[in-house]
């Protein structure tokens, strides 16, 4: 995997270690949908013909009986993905289904109501094992660097899916032959999707020597207390969870608004759970933009806090006045709902960019060996809110609320949600307020990234210029990076709160805390036996006058104790703003400094037997003196 070249937008699309997977799981949802809404449709409009039942209470059980497997049978599913080779297990997975849909195909045909039920808890259980195979499968043949990319493909393909299926299998149904029309069309996409997953590459397991507990109750049990071991781990699984408790809200409760709130008709219903959905792939898909090549978890707030402000905003758009019969596509759109609109599309867009570098981090920072029982648990919580978010709703809307009011009580219940967990975890917050430097304040430009090695202990060294160099840093190389401080920068307010949760190390000279610069030579030696990144600025101090002072030689002290490469960088641009120590009014450097371009350029690793002060100081000058960015004079 290594040896790969990392992949453009829609690149990865192009190639057979994604594309055969992504057709696969796209045709698996779109397949899903189909049954899910056609079975529903002709419950509701044929289901007192075919059998003597109430229509809402097996509309109801159908619901329940689809998500229940993921209750029984995900962690049992998430070890048997995680024992055996993957492609051959999504085969097997896409097989099943085939058969499955053969069976569907005769009861819809035949009008087999109480038949396509239980078939549909089968089609819950054949999902409930594909998902792990799903996100394990994607950081096995994806590079770090990947990993937002290929998340952002499968979650924008998911929601088209979804929509498509739904779509497509009312359509279906409500025709005259739709019985027949919906049993042909499941039948051909799941041997599409099987033949689709006939090209999906290897992927051994990581643990063949596993052995299954098929005791699903204790499984599930151990699988949660093993996902509650990774405290950021089970936080992100939170998270994610808690976007399918909102997105189950809208998906559910948006037709019903559109007839109730809005009066609108079925093409109104369908207009807005196609925003929705482009809103979301449109976020999900900008995810690989704004993140550059790494899981950029400063995103998920910038997210959350979206979600929050247009859920809000939705409820203030509804119309006072309802038509006296319901309104169609065109007479919706002339009567200028254009901020509605807009608030549909970017709800689903800021739940873009909150849900993929959520995923992208539990694969990121979960056990490789354990990632498909991590998955299975994920699975499992967000059944669970899922349930929760009918429940919810059915509470709400029992009690006189609205359906409007529904969604300002979630919009509301999201804020006080974030807050939690980056209350828990201010890593997300922390990332969030780095992202906001260098994509408001800075236009930083990168060059050398690759020279960074994506494992293993390095010395990263660069000059000081500003007060942010470390959140620049940061914000643009992939892996964590534990950066040695200065102890009167790494207490200045506001910053200290982002340099402790990056577990920055403050250090002092010899004469001004001795006890602080031998703790601070401890911490780094931990950190770079942990197989870290850690950065230290050489010179000791900010530069007073824009130009590097002499390297000092803990450099040297550090890699006599633990040789490790060194890695030159230089920072260009960032003289005169308003963080460095340049004489001119702050206003103006201000003003002269906002949205100036910045630079950081990386060189090739050194090895410790030849890395020095003095050789690393003129490595890191030469850098400086080829310039990526103009030099921007400040009178």
């Amino acid at each position: 995997m290594d040896n790969r070249q990392t992949a453009g937008q829609f690149e990865l699309l192009r190639q057979r270690r994604f594309l055969p997977f992504f057709i696969t799981q796209f045709l698996g949802a779109l397949n899903d949908n189909v049954f899910k809404n056609a079975l529903i449709i002709l419950i509701v409009f044929r289901g007192s013909e075919l059998v003597k039942a109430d229509a809402d209470i097996l509309i109801n059980i159908a619901a329940g009986l689809f998500i229940l497997p993921f209750f029984l049978f995900s962690a049992s599913a998430g070890q048997w993905i995680d024992k055996y080779e993957k492609s051959r297990s999504i085969r097997t997975i896409k097989l099943i289904e085939v058969i499955i849909m053969l069976l569907a195909a005769l009861a819809f045909v035949e009008g087999q109501i109480f038949v396509l039920i239980a078939l549909l808890f089968l089609m819950g259980t054949q999902s409930t094992f594909f998902g792990p195979a799903k996100y394990s499968y994607i950081p096995q043949h994806l590079k770090v660097s990947e990993l937002i990319e290929g998340n952002a493909l499968v979650q924008m393909g998911t929601f088209v899916a979804i929509l498509l299926g739904t779509i497509i299998g009312g359509v279906m149904i409500a025709g005259e032959q739709g019985t027949l029309y919906v049993g042909v069309t499941v039948v051909v996409v799941a041997l599409a999707g099987y033949i689709a997953s006939r090209f999906i590459p290897c992927t051994p397991s990581l643990t063949p020597e596993l052995k299954i507990n098929w005791n699903f109750f204790s499984e599930t049990w151990r699988n949660m207390a093993f996902l509650k071991s990774n405290r950021v781990v089970f936080l992100s699984v939170l998270g994610i969870s808690w976007f399918w408790f909102l997105g189950a809200t809208y998906l559910v409760q948006l037709p019903n608004y559109t007839k109730t709130t809005l009066g609108g008709n079925e093409q109104v219903v369908t207009l807005l759970l196609t925003l929705f959905t482009i809103g979301i792939g449109s976020g999900s898909l900008l995810c690989h933009r704004l993140s550059g090549d790494k899981v950029e978890i400063g995103l998920v707030p910038f997210g959350s806090i979206g979600l929050t402000l247009f859920g809000i905003d939705l409820y203030f758009t509804q119309p006072e006045v309802l038509s006296g019969s319901a309104i169609g596509l065109m007479a919706f759109l002339a009567d200028g709902h254009w901020r509605l609109i807009a608030d549909i599309v970017l709800i689903g867009f800021f739940g873009g960019l909150y849900i993929v570098p959520l995923m992208a981090m539990v694969q990121e920072r979960s056990d490789p060996d354990h990632l498909s029982r991590v998955i299975a648990g994920n699975n499992i919580i967000n059944s669970l809110l899922m349930v929760l978010s009918a429940v919810v709703a059915i509470a709400a809307l029992s009690s006189g609320l609205t359906i409007a009011q529904l969604f300002l009580l979630v919009a509301i219940f999201n804020a006080v949600v974030a807050v939690y967990i980056y209350t828990l975890v201010p890593e997300f917050f922390m990332r969030f307020m780095v992202w906001l430097l260098i994509h408001t304040i800075y236009r930083v430009k990168t060059r050398g990234l690759e020279n960074i090695p994506d494992e293993g202990a390095v010395v990263l060294v660069c000059n000081h210029v500003s007060y942010v160099d470390a959140m620049i840093i940061g914000g643009c190389i992939r892996r964590p990076v534990r950066f040695v401080m200065y102890y009167k920068i790494y207490n200045l307010p506001v910053l200290n709160f982002i340099f402790r949760t990056a577990r920055t190390i403050p250090i002092a000279g010899k004469y001004e805390d001795e006890a602080l610069l031998n703790k601070a030579f401890d911490d780094i030696d931990a950190a770079l036996a942990d197989g870290d990144l850690v950065c230290i600025f050489p010179e000791g101090r900010l530069t007073k006058n824009g130009r590097m002072s002499t390297f000092r030689d803990g450099v040297e002290r550090i890699i006599r104790r633990r040789p490790v490469p060194v890695v030159p960088m230089a920072l260009q641009g960032l003289w005169g703003s308003a963080f460095s120590r340049h004489r001119a009014n702050i206003v103006l450097r201000l003003y002269k400094g906002f949205k100036s371009a910045v630079a950081l350029v990386v060189d090739k690793p050194v090895p410790p037997e030849q890395a020095n002060a003095k050789m690393l100081q003129q490595k890191v000058q030469a850098l400086l003196d080829e310039p990526v960015v103009p030099d921007k004079k400040f009178r």
